[in-house]
C-alpha cells in the first residue's frame, strides 16, 4: 500500500540524518528495486483523487512507486525551501505562480521543454493562457505542465439575501463603481445589519455596532489581493505591472488603483466590512461565514466544496460584479507541476508528470468536484459535478467564456514585493495612511527590478 503521508522527522533527528547519510537522493528507491518519487502538495481535499491518479499511473508503470505527502500551507513551503537547501527535496512538486519565479531564478527546477517537446505534449488542449504562465523570463523554457485553474467568486448567504430582497438571478447584475459603489454597494449595505437589527441601507443604522457585516475578507491582500481587492481594481482597467508574467514596473501607484482602494477601505469606514483588527484576528473567514458573522466573501473557486458543506448555513456563488471597464474580472490563477532539479531521477518524475498533465488524471480530479482542471474537456465536466453537486459553477466559468481573466503575477521577486506591498496596505486599511501613500511604496516595489523613476 503507498503512504499518503508521512509523519515528517522532529527538525533535531532530520538534521541527524542528514549529517550520518549526507545527501538521501540517491536512495529513492523501494526495496524491490522500483524507482521512488516523491510528490508534494498542500490541499488535503485534493489528496483523494490525486492518491487515484497515482494507483492509475503506478498501474501503468509497475517500476515506479509513487509517494505522496501533503502539508498545510505555510508548513509547505517552509519545508520545501529547507529541502531545497539541504538538497533533498521532492521530485515533484506543486507549484504556484507567486513561488515560481523564485525557483526559476535560483535553478531549483527544470526546464520541461525538452521532455514536452520528445512526448508531444498538446498544450493548446489547455485553457487559454494557463501554458504560458510556465514559461521562462528570457521567453523560453517551461517549467510546468498545468493541472488546474481558480477564478474567484461572491460566496454569499442564501437566506440572508432573501430577506434582503435579493434573488440570485439579482447578484449575477451587481456593477460597482469608486465613486459610490453602484448596486453591489447597494448590495453590502442591504446585508449588513448592527445588533438592533437595523440594515445599513437603513435609517439609525449603528456602524459602530455590527452584528453581521455584509462583506468579509481576510488580510489587507499585500500586492496581490486575490480574494480582497483585485476583483475590483482589474475591472477597473489596472493592470499590475507592464508586462505578465515577468513585469519589471508595477502599478500600484496608477490613479485608478489608489482609487479603488480607497472606495474598498471605506466599506470598513461605512461598516459594511469588519475593520482590518477584527478581520484579522484569528477567525477565518469562512467560520465566519458559517456563524452568520459576515453575510458574503470574496473567495476562490477551490473552497468551493469547503464552504458548500458548511455546516448551519445554506451559501451560493455569483460572479464578481461588473467594474467601470463594463466587465467583471477575476484573476486566473492556476498550478502546475514541477520537477526539482535535485532529483535523482528526473525521467520518472518527468513520466509521472506527464500523467498529472494529462486527461487521464485530470479527467479524475474533475470527477471529485474539488478543482477545474486545466484540460478544456475536463474542466466541462466540473463544471457539471459541481452544478450537481448544488454551487453555481458558472459564476466561476463565466470569466473563461467570456474572456474577462487576468492572469495571476509572476515575478523572481515575489517575496521582495511582498514585504513592501503588505504593511503598505496594511497601513492603509488600518487608516494610518492615506492611500495615496501607495505610490511610495509603488516606487520601493519598481527600485527592486531598478525601474524607479
Amino acid at each position: 500500500m503507498r503512504p499518503t503521508r508521512r509523519a515528517a522527522l522532529p527538525a533535531a533527528l532530520a538534521a541527524l540524518a542528514l549529517t550520518v547519510t549526507g545527501c538521501a537522493t540517491d536512495a529513492r528507491t523501494t526495496g524491490d528495486g522500483r524507482t521512488v518519487i516523491q510528490y508534494w502538495m498542500w490541499d488535503s481535499t485534493q489528496m483523494p483523487g490525486y492518491n487515484q491518479c497515482a494507483e492509475d499511473f503506478e498501474a501503468d508503470n509497475p517500476d515506479i512507486d509513487v509517494q505522496i505527502e501533503q502539508y498545510g500551507w505555510d508548513d509547505y513551503w517552509t519545508k520545501l525551501t529547507a529541502g531545497m537547501v539541504a538538497e533533498n527535496a521532492p521530485d515533484v512538486f506543486v507549484d504556484h505562480s507567486a513561488q515560481f519565479g523564485k525557483f526559476v531564478s535560483l535553478g531549483q527546477i527544470l526546464d520541461l521543454e525538452p521532455y514536452i517537446d520528445e512526448a508531444g505534449v498538446d498544450l493548446d488542449q489547455y485553457q487559454e493562457g494557463l501554458a504560458d504562465l510556465w514559461i521562462g523570463p528570457d521567453g523560453t523554457g517551461r517549467y510546468g505542465l498545468p493541472k488546474d485553474w481558480d477564478t474567484v467568486g461572491i460566496y454569499y448567504n442564501t437566506e440572508l439575501a432573501e430577506a434582503a430582497g435579493y434573488s440570485a438571478e439579482d447578484l449575477w447584475e451587481l456593477e460597482w463603481n469608486p465613486d459610490d459603489g453602484g448596486t453591489f454597494e447597494e448590495f453590502l449595505a442591504a446585508m449588513t445589519i448592527d445588533e438592533n437589527g437595523v440594515r445599513g441601507n437603513e435609517p439609525g443604522f449603528d456602524k459602530d455596532n455590527v452584528d453581521v457585516y455584509g462583506m468579509g475578507y481576510n488580510e489587507a491582500g499585500g500586492g496581490y489581493g486575490q480574494v480582497q481587492w483585485s476583483a475590483y481594481a482589474l475591472s477597473n482597467d489596472w493592470t499590475y505591472a507592464d508586462q505578465n508574467p515577468w513585469g519589471t514596473r508595477f502599478n500600484y501607484d496608477d490613479p485608478r488603483f489608489v482609487e479603488t482602494i480607497a472606495w474598498w477601505r471605506s466599506l470598513v469606514e461605512k461598516g459594511y466590512m469588519p475593520s482590518l483588527a477584527a478581520a484579522t484576528s484569528g477567525v477565518g473567514t469562512t467560520d465566519a461565514l458559517a456563524a452568520g458573522g459576515y453575510a458574503s466573501l470574496i473567495e476562490g473557486s477551490w473552497n468551493a466544496r469547503t464552504i458548500r458543506e458548511l455546516g448551519g448555513v445554506e451559501t451560493q456563488v455569483a460572479p464578481t460584479p461588473v467594474g467601470p471597464s463594463g466587465q467583471r474580472a477575476s484573476v486566473f490563477n492556476g498550478l502546475s507541476d514541477a520537477i526539482w532539479s535535485g532529483s535523482p531521477n528526473p525521467d520518472e518524475a518527468w513520466r509521472w508528470v506527464e500523467h498529472l498533465g494529462s486527461a487521464d488524471c485530470q479527467d479524475v480530479m474533475a470527477e471529485s468536484g474539488v478543482i477545474f482542471p486545466a484540460i478544456t474537456t475536463a474542466t466541462d465536466r466540473a463544471v457539471e459535478v459541481y452544478e450537481e453537486a448544488g454551487t453555481d459553477a458558472a459564476a466561476f466559468a463565466v470569466h473563461v467564456r467570456e474572456g474577462t481573466t487576468v492572469t495571476s503575477p509572476v515575478s523572481a521577486r515575489w517575496a521582495e514585493l511582498t514585504s513592501v506591498m503588505a504593511p503598505a496596505m496594511d497601513a492603509v486599511l488600518s487608516f494610518q495612511t492615506e492611500p495615496e501613500s501607495l505610490a511610495r511604496a509603488n516606487e520601493r516595489v519598481n527600485a527592486l527590478f531598478g525601474s524607479e523613476e
